[in-house]
């Protein structure tokens, strides 16, 4: 069940990566998933875009918010939070927090990016350590990826079975390779009707979590606001799924299909 909020977070972040010179995202984006355990309610997420600043600069910062609800949380409370701040240009984070309460399992990271000395600060506050990472080339953190790659997208240059790589510094474990492949277009009925969908599969590790290798599914919006529509796995134990449940504040129109 600690798993399910993880990977809805991780999920998102991984789709594409092309040059798409349409912003697909404002300040005062909202969006919200709800997430299914099997047959329970399990659980909901956020997402919230706002203006700040690092150091003077404007950037955009991201709150994402996941926490279990209702006869889920009986059984595993989760509380999680997610945030980041990142250039309003070229996406580069600045600062990532994380902060989760996992049925008692707690962690509370800092991660700060100093492009000038090519370093990436991760500050533990829980254990009370820091650690020290050399920042690679387009290095994102696990929400500012998921915007960099929307600006950063364009479905006209990927054909199906196209396959993309991101790196990405998360925690203390460091920088991760994370590799997905195009499936193709696929239309999903939803709650606010039916929505042409672009699906990606992110290539997982196979084992304790998840039954295969290729076990997670992404539909994400095949407009210009690219947002996810649906997120399935299936886990060694059970399946989980999340479908987008509200939104506000898109910059774009959201493309419903006309029956």
């Amino acid at each position: 069940m600690k798993n399910i909020i993880v990977l809805f977070f991780l999920s998102i972040s991984l789709f594409a990566n092309a040059q798409n010179k349409v912003s697909s995202f404002k300040s005062g984006e909202w969006l919200k998933f709800r997430m299914h355990y099997g047959f329970l309610n399990a659980s909901y997420a956020t997402l919230q875009v706002k203006n700040s600043t690092i150091n003077n600069k404007p950037v955009y910062h991201v709150i994402g918010h996941g926490e279990t609800t209702g006869f889920a949380s009986m059984f595993f409370k989760v509380d999680d939070t997610y945030e980041s701040y990142f250039d309003k240009k070229d996406g580069k984070p600045y600062r990532f927090i994380r902060k989760i309460d996992e049925g008692g399992y707690k962690k509370n990271v800092e991660i700060n990016f100093d492009y000038k000395k090519d370093k990436a600060v991760l500050n533990d506050k829980k254990n009370k350590k820091k650690l020290n990472f050399d920042l690679q080339d387009s290095i994102q953190d696990l929400i500012s990826a998921f915007y960099y790659l929307r600006n950063n997208y364009n479905s006209s240059d990927i054909k199906e079975g196209d396959e993309v790589k991101l790196k990405m510094l998360f925690d203390d474990d460091g920088v991760f390779d994370f590799k997905l492949r195009y499936i193709g277009k696929e239309v999903l009925k939803t709650k606010y009707g039916k929505v042409e969908c672009l699906k990606f599969r992110p290539y997982v590790k196979s084992g304790r979590i998840f039954k295969e290798q290729e076990s997670l599914s992404l539909w994400v919006s095949n407009d210009d606001n690219r947002i996810p529509i649906r997120i399935k796995a299936d886990l060694a134990v059970g399946s989980i799924k999340a479908d987008l449940d509200g939104y506000n504040g898109l910059k774009h129109q959201f493309k419903i299909l006309m029956d």
